[in-house]
């Protein structure tokens, strides 16, 4: 667990992770609405390099970003999960760039059994309860060292 005390904390970390991306990166996002984690995934891409506006794409479900690795930027928060399976997800999931998904929960049967997920929960108005669960061992190792040096360790 990592506490957020505003948005240069959450930059740190969403930093930390864009360092440690690699082709075929899941990383799920999950949190209540204002939680954080469009924020985080706009940090998360600027560090992949990306300069466009990272907006969340609610309504476009998927946007594209070129970075130093490509950026998949998915929100499933108005889909069902029969719809997001018709998406053709596993295409981005097991493509060349990093899958953000923003609202996750809504889609656990789809995700790749290797995948880190983000939960963001609130704590104040600024502050911010970040978890990170690894699924798989690339993920569980990057969580572990996540832990044991902290995030700009």
């Amino acid at each position: 667990m990592f506490e957020s005390h505003g948005i240069a904390d959450t930059e740190a970390l969403a930093s930390a992770l864009a360092e440690q991306a690699i082709a075929g990166m899941v990383i799920a996002l999950d949190g209540d609405l204002g939680a954080g984690k469009t924020a985080f995934s706009q940090k998360f891409a600027w560090h992949l390099g990306i300069r466009e506006v990272v907006n969340s794409p609610t309504f476009t479900l998927i946007k594209e970003y070129e970075g130093r690795l490509p950026l998949y930027h998915m929100d499933v928060y108005r889909i069902s999960l029969e719809e997001a399976d018709e998406l053709g997800l596993d295409e981005y999931f097991y493509g060349a760039g990093v899958s953000l998904v923003e609202w996750s929960s809504i889609i656990p049967e789809l995700l790749p059994e290797d995948h880190l997920h983000v939960q963001i929960e609130t704590t104040g108005p600024e502050d911010r309860m970040i978890t990170l669960d690894g699924y798989g061992e690339t993920y569980a190792a990057m969580c572990r060292q996540f832990r044991q040096n902290g995030v700009n360790g």
